[in-house]
């Protein structure tokens, strides 16, 4: 029986050159698989250019130097955060000291500016030139500004954005055009200096003036408790709402029958803490407690 010869040899080196040339191919010069796309996280959002959120700006730091003193001056709207965190963060860091003052939100950036103060209060957005000169927002919460009336007042229900506009810039100045009796309405406007009167002039009159008739009066300085006072049962005004939530002597007026109790009403704004970049290490271990679990428990005990 005759025996087939297997293919020549030089077959078997040729297969051997194609699988090595085809490995070495494939191995050099193969296009390279796609890269997975790594997004950057998403853009700060807020209102103001240049607010960051304290959470992600400033940790929280495990001692403070005995002897700190971080001052800080501005919004009376916040003077209960202000006093809860003062006493929590004293807490937090034996021998430290927190120095408050609460001269109103452009008065604290003043002195910020000024470098008489560590941190300003404000109830306010910052201006272009603030932000221009360095001043950074951090958001500390949410707030309402309510309307205010006397407890005794006879307005027997509430009123709209229109007729609240309308009161405040002298259009509406008789209680008998928004239902109420035929008496004249006195109207208890805050200084100039005071955060909570510009975010009431771009919340409520859309950027627009307070009107100058007779019966509006402006407040000396800016302060909650003699606004109040100044009521009686003629007078309206407005304040943040946490300042009187909880007053026997007035009450918070619906509009568009929402009170500031709830998420939708319509007056809403933000309380933020106020810096100079570059922030020195005491502003640094405040905002770090301020976005701390035991900071916004403060802000939270203050606003409830």
């Amino acid at each position: 029986m005759t025996q087939k010869s297997g293919p020549p040899p030089i077959v078997y080196i040729l297969i051997f050159l194609l699988l090595v040339g085809g490995g070495a191919w494939f191995f050099f010069f193969r296009k390279p698989a796609p890269q997975a796309t790594v997004q950057n996280p998403p853009a700060n959002t807020g209102t103001d250019r240049g607010t960051v959120p304290a959470s992600s700006s400033f940790p929280l730091v495990a001692s403070v130097p005995g002897g700190t003193v971080v001052r800080l001056d501005g919004s009376t709207s916040m003077v209960g955060i202000n006093q809860n965190l003062k006493n929590s963060f004293q807490g937090q860091y034996p021998g430290t000291t927190v120095a408050t003052q609460a001269n109103g939100s452009s008065k604290g950036i003043e002195a910020l500016l000024g470098g008489t103060v560590d941190i300003a209060a404000v109830s306010r957005s910052l201006t272009p030139q603030e932000q221009s000169a360095g001043l950074v927002a951090v958001p500390v919460t949410a707030d309402a500004i309510a309307i205010v009336v006397g407890v005794g007042n006879p307005l027997p229900g509430g009123l709209t954005q229109v007729q609240v506009r309308g009161i405040f810039q002298g259009q509406i100045a008789n209680w008998s055009q928004v239902g109420g009796p035929n008496k004249p309405i006195r109207v208890i406007n805050r200084p100039v200096i005071s955060g909570t009167h510009q975010a009431f002039k771009e919340l409520v009159l859309n950027g627009e003036n307070f009107g100058t008739t007779a019966n509006i009066a402006t407040m000396s300085r800016d302060a909650t408790t003699p606004m109040l006072r100044e009521l009686g049962d003629d007078g309206i005004g407005y304040a943040t709402y946490d300042q009187v939530k909880n007053q026997q002597t007035v009450r918070s007026v619906a509009v568009d029958n929402v009170t500031p109790a709830f998420p939708n009403y319509p007056y809403q704004r933000r309380l933020s803490y106020v810096y100079k970049n570059p922030p020195n290490q005491t502003v640094q271990a405040f905002l770090g407690f301020v976005s701390s679990p035991q900071g916004q428990q403060a802000v939270q005990a203050a606003t409830n």
